[in-house]
């Protein structure tokens, strides 16, 4: 067996290991971007290096794979590997940056303890190893400005998120309103250039809002639990917008066509998890999704200068097409 091979049987038993309703084909064909026959032959592959493995069938009568934990040395046998630790660590980074201190909290927690669980040497020297790896591919994370959240209000947001708890807000709707207190059933946060929490009134229609984090005055856990929207989907919601601002008035169809000498750079870009990328005869790049934000969308535009038209909608051409300049040194 190549290494290659034994590679991915060891991630897919780390997958029917850490899955107590166990793995099916299409989680190990999405996990390998393979298709339905390549998973079926690893799966029959991981049953002769695994005959342990438990074979159920879940309610739609497909087959699932579980892997009992019932080996402590497994994790030993596997090891960490110094790419994972540097990951967590990236990400621990990442989420401290980008506002979310006790998300790095936890994974830093997550990465003491499965060095905990290594036996001492290999654990130092795996350590040593992702603190090299670090250092050699530097630290990725969303360069340029951002908005700085009080880090006492994400905690009372999260730990609301993570019950759910209701909250109990000081709330200013707009730069002149004198703040009012509300009562709101969080669902999600929305990050962006600005920052909302995606909650519905305890009393209302049902409806979810958004919520400007800069405008929370204060947050504070009211005690009293609520059942989250079971139809309710944070990415769903969240692409009905270019960015993190959404308008019902402006919310269509949108169309953008970048000439010839932007098209490869376009094409690099997904300007939205929906989007149809079409290239055209004369090597122009075409994008079309639909969504709304205007003036999130008029800031991104501004980057390409006059590399890019406007085709939908009309009110956003309008926008932009006094501010298109021809002088700008490069690409986004």
């Amino acid at each position: 067996m190549s290494y290659s091979k034994a590679a991915d049987l060891l991630r897919i038993a780390d997958m029917a290991m850490a899955s107590f309703e166990g793995i099916s084909l299409q989680d190990v064909a999405r996990e390998f971007e393979c298709d339905h026959r390549t998973a079926q032959r690893m799966m029959r592959a991981f049953e002769n290096v695994f005959p342990n493995a438990e074979i159920l069938e879940d309610v739609e009568r497909r087959r699932r794979w579980h892997l009992p934990r019932s080996d402590p040395r497994w994790l030993q046998a596997q090891g960490i590997r110094d790419s994972e630790l540097a990951a967590l660590d990236m990400a621990a980074k990442r989420a401290e940056h980008d506002g979310a201190p006790d998300d790095a909290q936890r994974l830093r927690a997550l990465k003491d303890r499965l060095l905990a669980a290594m036996p001492a040497s290999q654990a130092r020297r795996t350590e040593a190893d992702a603190e090299a790896l670090l250092e050699a591919q530097g630290f990725a994370s969303r360069p340029g400005p951002r908005v700085v959240t009080d880090k006492k209000l994400l905690g009372a947001l999260t730990e609301a998120l993570r019950a759910p708890w209701e909250l109990k807000v000081l709330y200013r709707g707009a730069q002149d309103e004198a703040p009012k207190e509300r009562h709101l059933e969080p669902h999600g946060l929305l990050l962006g250039t600005r920052r909302y929490l995606v909650a519905r009134p305890s009393k209302g229609d049902g409806r979810m809002r958004r919520f400007r984090l800069d405008r929370i005055q204060s947050a504070e856990i009211t005690g009293r639990s609520f059942a989250r929207e079971p139809d309710f989907d944070l990415d769903t919601f969240a692409a009905r917008a270019f960015g993190s601002f959404h308008s019902e008035t402006e919310y269509g169809p949108v169309e953008w066509r970048f000439s010839p000498d932007a098209a490869k750079t376009a094409k690099q870009f997904v300007f939205h998890p929906h989007q149809e990328v079409t290239e055209e005869a004369d090597g122009s790049v075409t994008v079309r999704f639909t969504a709304s934000g205007h003036m999130e969308m008029a800031w991104h535009l501004y980057m390409w200068g006059d590399q890019v038209e406007v085709l939908a909608p009309d009110s956003l051409r309008y926008m932009v097409e006094q501010y298109q300049r021809g002088d700008f040194p490069a690409l986004p």
